[in-house]
């Protein structure tokens, strides 16, 4: 499991990616398609079309870093998402990430505090 401070969010791009961008190329496809300022702390996952390939990119204090993984079997399940970009929990990504489906996943009830103004 990813531990991230609550403050950090994962914003997933869903349409195909080149994975041969590295960190000026994700960073426009952050600013142009997720709509989200790079230098925010937040993660930003891209995933190539066959999706047997990720990157992830996030500031981290002194500078952009980037994160990848290869497949060597398998692809990863993306959530059904009708826009280029939507959020994810950690738990979510992590769960992505090992091959887990989460499209016929059931989420459970929690309490969610209310937000104050």
């Amino acid at each position: 499991m990813l531990s991230l401070p609550p403050s950090v969010r994962i914003f997933l791009c869903t349409q195909p990616t080149d994975m041969r961008r590295s960190f000026d190329g994700l960073a426009a496809l952050t600013r142009e398609v997720l709509k989200q300022e790079v230098l925010s702390g937040h993660l930003f996952v891209f995933f190539n079309r066959r999706r047997d390939r990720t990157k992830i990119l996030y500031w981290d204090r002194s500078g952009l870093a980037l994160w990848a993984k290869r497949l060597e079997r398998g692809v990863f399940t993306l959530p059904v998402a009708r826009d280029p970009g939507m959020s994810l929990s950690a738990a979510e990504l992590t769960l992505i990430l090992e091959g887990i489906d989460l499209n016929g996943a059931k989420r459970q009830k929690r309490y969610v505090a209310p937000q104050s103004a």
